[in-house]
């Protein structure tokens, strides 16, 4: 092995030395933080009341950008944009983390209903995932309240919540169908 070649190896295993305690220590602060958000989304981000998301193992970039469009005023929930009110980026990535970290619970939902849903769901699967686990930008669908993701539905087709690609490709959706697809990832 010529001096490069372990050069480059040594640079690989030392940075990733490195960014072990990094991640580790944003994760913490990420815990800390998170306390006021349990009142409302659950200890370690499962929400026990169905008006309320799951925010465990949801995607961390989604979470990042949802807190900073609350922040910012782009994305519209009052409680949401006081408890956001006060954290900066580094909090907003710490929380992200945590959040994302976390082990799901499966939210349920009526089974006749989910099975309708199902055949719906392809529609949805490009952007969120196969097995609706999330993609960056895209959130985690499974496992989360059929209730939240029903009324999140209903405020993208009302315009109430402003998501160009979702409401192009929901425009001919009735609300019984997002009950459907709602009770459907609820049940993965």
């Amino acid at each position: 092995m010529n001096s490069l070649q372990q050069s480059l190896i040594l640079s690989f295993f030392l940075t990733a030395f490195l960014a072990l305690p990094v991640s580790a220590a944003d994760m913490a602060a990420g815990e800390q933080k998170a306390e006021p958000c349990t009142s409302c989304h659950g200890q370690k981000g499962n929400s026990s009341n169905a008006q309320w998301p799951n925010l465990a193992a949801q995607q961390s970039t989604y979470l990042a950008n949802q807190l900073k469009a609350f922040k910012t005023g782009d994305r519209i929930n009052l409680m949401m944009q006081s408890m956001t009110a006060n954290l900066n980026n580094e909090d907003i990535n710490n929380l992200a983390a945590y959040f994302s970290s976390q082990k799901p619970v499966k939210a349920g939902g009526d089974p006749a209903l989910a099975k309708s849903g199902e055949s719906k769901a392809a529609m949805c699967l490009g952007c969120h995932g196969s097995t609706a686990q999330g993609n960056g930008q895209f959130p985690r669908l499974a496992g989360q309240h059929p209730e939240y993701l029903a009324q999140q539905l209903k405020a993208f087709k009302d315009g109430s919540r402003k998501s160009g690609p979702m409401q192009a490709i929901i425009a001919n959706l009735s609300e019984a169908d997002f009950k459907a697809l709602a009770a459907y990832f609820g049940s993965l």
